[in-house]
């Protein structure tokens, strides 16, 4: 007699859908069946552990070792060009020569500590070349910038033609000496010898150059002359590394080329016109090349200690005082550090709030 129930060759309590129970359903290990792996199971890392993808730690320390090789020279000619001479300039701002007896006698090195420094801060020409780099940071800069970064977008936008020609007319003025620039100026300001002042004159444009109200315009133009083709390649490229179809994608919504360039080119070049910001402050706190050879070329205005870094040199090579010389050129790298520090907090905070 034929017993009613459950088909036979099925195993598991309660599994009356006839399918094969999971491995390990049931309280024991089932056996594997190909296909019906869970996903829950797979997920919980039953498919085994993950390979380890870390690199072998002889190939770990062979890409450090080739670092540190090609870091090397970099970190010496850093330490040979730039710590030693500044730790030399403190060094050195520490003492003062003396001579003793009613000047007969040789000079003698003594230490002074501060007294270096008290001198260059209590001296008003030292004070008022800070005046000076203030008025003319804040004429340059603005052109600095703002003139390099408007050639760049005239160069970079679809109405610009022979770019090339332009690129390389723009930054020529750049790949002559400082020197030889200011001394073509000194020639172009002087009355007399200057075709630009002669056709100025003839146009009843009166305009001395070397006057009080001149001096400082003729600084800047210089300045402008030589450095704005350098800073205008800068924002170029980073123009042309801008991703085409974003620009095609702004024109196929209707911007035009204002709104392309301010809503779009601009943003995107933020950490470029930063940098060129920055480098444009710092440069300005070193001016001394075109002020020098205005004073060369006869400007009354421009003295020997017109900016810092004039005094500097004439505190030097003038009056052999080279503790005074050393304590005027850390005050100035100090606040170049300074004010590169507070660019730098200012731009990175308006790009966090950005």
């Amino acid at each position: 007699m034929r017993t009613k129930g459950r088909p036979t060759g099925h195993t598991g309590a309660g599994s009356g859908t006839g399918r094969v129970p999971r491995p390990g359903a049931g309280g024991g290990p089932g056996p594997a069946v190909p296909g019906n792996d869970d996903p829950a199971d797979v997920r919980a890392g039953a498919s085994g552990p993950a390979p380890d993808r870390r690199a072998p730690r002889g190939a770990r320390s062979r890409t450090n070792a080739a670092a540190g090789v090609l870091l090397t020279p970099f970190f010496v000619l850093f330490t040979a060009v730039t710590v030693v001479p500044i730790g030399y300039a403190v060094w050195l701002s520490l003492f003062t020569e003396k001579q003793s007896g009613l000047g007969f006698g040789g000079a003698t090195t003594v230490f002074s500590g501060l007294d270096n420094y008290t001198a260059a801060l209590g001296d008003r020409a030292f004070r008022e070349g800070f005046w000076v780099l203030a008025g003319y940071c804040v004429v340059y800069i603005p052109l600095m910038v703002g003139g390099a970064l408007a050639l760049a977008l005239l160069l970079d936008s679809t109405l610009a033609r022979a770019r090339r020609f332009f690129q390389l007319a723009l930054f020529l003025p750049h790949a002559v000496p400082g020197i030889i620039a200011a001394l073509v100026w000194v020639y172009l300001y002087t009355p007399g010898l200057s075709p630009v002042v002669k056709a100025m004159n003839s146009g009843g444009i009166g305009f001395d150059f070397f006057s009080s109200s001149g001096t400082l315009p003729s600084v800047v133009n210089i300045a402008l002359w030589e450095w704005l083709g350098y800073n205008m390649v800068i924002f170029y490229a980073a123009l042309q590394a801008i991703d085409r179809s974003v620009l095609e994608a702004a024109t196929m919504d209707g911007a035009g080329e204002w709104r392309t360039a301010f809503g779009i080119k601009l943003p995107l070049i933020r950490a470029s016109l930063v940098m060129v910001s920055l480098f444009t402050v710092i440069g300005s706190l070193q001016l001394f090349t075109e002020p020098l050879i205005l004073n060369q070329g006869g400007s009354s205005t421009v003295t020997t200690t017109w900016t810092p870094n004039m005094y500097a040199y004439t505190a030097a090579f003038s009056r052999n005082d080279y503790g005074l010389a050393a304590a005027s050129a850390v005050l100035l790298a100090l606040a170049a550090a300074l004010l590169s520090f507070v660019v730098t907090r200012l731009t990175n905070r308006k790009g966090a709030t950005a």
